[in-house]
Order: C-alpha cells, then structure tokens, then sequence
C-alpha cells in the first residue's frame, strides 16, 4: 500500500490512551532533538581531542546543528501539510537517528560538522510538530497538560544537555553522545506512523509553493545565525566574514518578509503577527529562548573559566535546574485549571526575573552550593514561563493555522537563545577588559594592602626559586595580575546575569496587554 493510499484510510476515532501514547511517542523525538543542541557543549573540548581539531574548528559542532535546525523550524508546518504530520515526523526521526550514527562515526572534524548539519536539518522538524499535535489531539483540561509537558520538556532538555553530555564523556566517550540516540529514534520512527493520524498528505501544495521565499529564509535565518555565533568570537564587524554575513541577512530578511506578506501562498504565515495574542506569545518566547539558553551558556563557562571544573561536574553543578522543573510541572497543571493563565505566566516571568538577580552577587567561589537556589529558583520558574505561553500563543488559532504559526512561534525561542548567547558572549568580551582597567587602578603603590602582599608573596615565590629575588617578584606580579583578572571574569558574568534579568521585568510589564484564550473546540476525529 502506497503513503497516499494509507494516509486516505479513514481510521477510527483513537482512544484517549491511544492519544497519550502517541503523543508521548513525538515527545520522545522531541525531547532528543532539543537535548541535541546542548549535549556536546560541556565535551566539546574531548571532541576537538579525537578529532584533532583547533578551537575555532570544533565550535562548529555546535553551531552547524544550530544553523540547520533554526532554517527548517519555520519550514516545518508547510512540510507537514505535504507530507502530513505523521509522514514527516517519522522521516525527521529516521533522518535524526542516521545522522546520529554518522556523527558517532565521524573521523576528521570536517565530516563531523557536516553530519551534525545533517542532523539539526533532517531532526529540527520534530520540534514545532509536537506543539500542533498537542493542541490537535487534546482539548480542554487535558490540553493544559500536554501544553505544560511540550513546555517543560522545552526548557528541560537544553538544561539536562550539559548535565547528561558530561556524564557520558567521563564515563564512556564522547561517540556516545550521538550513539544514545539510537534506540528512541528506532522506537519514534516505529511507533509515531502506525499511532498519529492527524492529518493527511497534500501534495498539491508543491505546485505553486514559494520556493524562492524558502531559499530567501534559509539564507537569511543561515547568516543570521553565523553572525550572532560568531560575532563575539571574531570582534563583530571588525571581521571581513561576519560583516558580510550581517550585510546578506540584512537583504534577505526584510525581502523575505516582503515576500511573505505579498505571495498567495507563504511558507510561514507572517499575518498571524496581526493577533495581539500570537505576537505578545512570539516575543515572551523569544524572551524566554534568551533566559533558556543564555543562562545554560553562561553557568558552564564560568564553572570551566573561573572554577576549572570537569565536565561532570559541570553537569552535576547545572542539574538542579531541571529537578526543581519537573517537581514544577504539577503545581503548574494543578493551578492552572484555577488561575487565569496569563497571571501564571505572569508569576513565571517575574520569578525568572528574580532568580537572574540571584546570580548577580557571584564570586570566584561559587559552586554547586552556591547555585543551588538560584537554579532551582530558575528551573520552578521556567515551568510557568513557558508552559502558558505556549498555550496563550497557540491555544486560540484554528488547526489550520496551526501549523504555520508553531514553526514561527519555535522559531522565535531558537533565535531569542541565539542572540542571547551572542549579547552574553559580547558582554564578557567586551566588559571584562573594562572591569580589569578598573581593578587595576587601584592596585597601585598607593594601595598598602597590595603592596604588603605582594611582598609576601614575592618572599614565598623568591624562597621556592632558591633566593631568586627579581624572579620571586615577577611570579608575585603575574599572580596578581591573574586574580585580578579573575575577579574582573566574575564581575562581567554578574553583568550578564542582570541584563537577562532586565529582559524579563520588560516581558512581565507587558504579560497584562495579552487576551484570554478562548481555546477552538478540537477537531471530531484525528484521521481528518
């Protein structure tokens, strides 16, 4: 039997066990997609050790991923009205799945990169169709919880990434970070065609598509993300390629909206942007992608910069976090049948505010003591900042807009937590030499304190050196210039922590400007 001929079988109406399975099925794909984004980035350095490769080389293992997967986000609802929901999250699954063995292959730097592409690109289209499955399949209470499970398991999975990733390279080897992939993808790739019945294929739509808005958006979301990865390690426009990069995705982006608003038949469905509710949803998204993602970036630099930590114990330190999220998830589901939702994400946002202003009186010494309740303060939060925003934004559009709209609403918390990455990493280059010019001026002469300790320190050094006294004073003065140095580090972390905190009080004075949803009835079968 042909896809066309199974997919125009009229099936009967599943049962809501048979949903929840399901649903649960695309939530694993989901979950491994997400996880994929952060699982390398505290091994990355035992990657680069088997690859051979140079720093700058082994980046690219994250943002190649990053690149590929922020392109077909958008792309996805129009796939999936070809191909049908199901069709295109089992080919997204086996193309995830292969790739991961690929990348568990890999054998020069090169291949990786282009394997991990692969991966974030056949992969990404697991991502948005979670969100419309859960308000297709579900309505009513029962769509509040698959609402909060997308959104937990948003949130959840770039934060265990870290966690997780370490565990396996110190344990195992950093193959299995790709290799821990095979045994969900084989099981969604199985299950998610002979369970999801939620729509069928359309392969009219290939006639007349906007192709050349689709080349449009890939160039312009690709440039994009180069720019903002890139940009804090390259001194922005002081390099040739990165001004380049800005200058393409500064044509290609409005053109392409141009484009979007102008074709008959556009690949992302720009004019949802008229809803008050959708475009409030699509920046609180955006919102929390910085939160999200900056926050996973910044603690694990700073355990590895400031406090040398491994890679597990990186993750050890960062897992707090999503513990506190999922002890989270059924405070949020038991109040949200009772509370105005929009208070909720209201309260969410607020809390995430204030657990970025616990970060700020950071020092040298913090560790997992030290994190623990602003982390866990964090991981509570997420759970309502993001699990009714995702219901406010798309729990009032029609399915047929559905699927569009999710790809937009993803991909705003991808490109929050790109530019938020980027705005971090700009922050710590660009702050920490102007916080180290400050500290150095008062390490002077004047500056009895200092001038007491660089003696004894130059006495110690001088007595280990065998009486060497001129080099016991250069040891003293170098070890002087490298606390001063690591004390201007934290000071820039506490600055990047209080500019995500500002992000967020702005995102809760607006939370009032959204509508209550009044949710459309879901749809009487799920083979339609």
């Amino acid at each position: 039997m042909t896809v066309a001929a199974i997919s125009r079988a009229a099936p009967a109406e599943p049962s809501l066990a048979g949903r929840v399975f399901a649903f649960g099925a695309m939530c694993v794909g989901f979950f491994i997609a997400l996880l994929d984004i952060q699982i390398v980035s505290a091994s990355l350095a035992d990657i680069g050790g088997g690859l051979s490769a140079s720093p700058d080389e082994i980046s690219w293992v994250q943002t190649s991923y990053l690149i590929a997967e922020i392109i077909v986000i958008p792309l996805s609802g129009w796939l999936s009205r070809v191909m049908s929901t199901r069709w295109l999250f089992a080919a997204s699954a086996v193309g995830f799945t292969a790739t991961s063995l690929l990348c568990g292959w890999a054998w020069d730097i090169q291949s990786m990169i282009a394997f991990r592409a692969l991966q974030g690109f056949l992969g990404g289209s697991m991502i948005p169709t979670v969100f419309t499955a859960a308000f297709i399949f579900f309505g009513g209470h029962q769509r509040v919880i698959a609402a909060a499970t997308v959104g937990a398991l948003s949130s959840l999975a770039p934060t265990l990434g870290p966690t997780v990733g370490g565990w396996i390279t110190d344990n195992y080897s950093w193959h299995w970070l790709f290799f821990i992939n095979l045994v969900p993808g084989i099981f969604v790739a199985v299950v998610v065609p002979i369970l999801v019945r939620i729509d069928r294929p359309d392969l009219s739509l290939l006639r007349g598509a906007d192709y050349f808005g689709m080349a449009l958006m890939a160039v312009f979301l690709g440039c994009l993300e180069y720019t903002l990865e890139e940009g804090p390690r390259w001194d922005w426009f002081g390099d040739d390629t990165i001004r380049m990069t800005a200058w393409i995705a500064g044509i290609a982006g409005p053109t392409f909206i141009w484009r979007s608003l102008s074709h008959a038949r556009p690949v992302v469905d720009l004019r949802a942007l008229r809803s008050r509710n959708f475009s409030l949803g699509c920046l609180f998204s955006f919102v929390t992608g910085i939160g999200i993602f900056a926050t996973i970036y910044l603690t694990p630099l700073f355990l590895a910069r400031v406090r040398g930590f491994s890679a597990l114990q990186i993750g050890l330190a960062v897992f707090t976090t999503g513990i506190f999220q999922v002890l989270g998830i059924p405070i949020y589901t038991f109040l949200a049948r009772r509370v105005d939702l929009r208070w909720l994400m209201m309260f969410g946002l607020a809390c995430y505010a204030v657990s970025m202003w616990n970060f700020t009186p950071i020092t040298h010494d913090w560790g997992w003591r030290e994190l623990l309740l602003p982390q866990a303060f964090r991981g509570f939060a997420q759970q309502f900042a993001v699990a009714p925003t995702v219901t406010l934004t798309l729990g009032g559009l029609a399915p047929e807009r559905l699927k569009l709209a999710s790809g937009l609403f993803n991909l705003m918390r991808n490109l929050g937590g790109a530019i938020g990455i980027a705005g971090c990493g700009t922050i710590l280059n660009d702050r920490t030499n102007l916080h180290f010019l400050r500290l150095a001026e008062h390490l002077n002469t004047t500056n009895a304190a200092m001038v007491a300790a660089l003696h004894r320190l130059g006495a110690a050094y001088a007595l280990a050196l065998g009486g060497d006294a001129l080099h016991g004073e250069a040891a003293a003065m170098r070890r002087l210039w490298s606390l001063a140095w690591r004390e201007a580090q934290v000071d820039t972390y506490s600055d990047a922590f209080l500019t995500i905190a500002l992000c967020f009080v702005v995102a809760t004075a607006m939370v009032p400007l959204m509508r209550k949803v009044v949710a459309p009835p879901p749809p009487s079968s799920q083979g339609h």
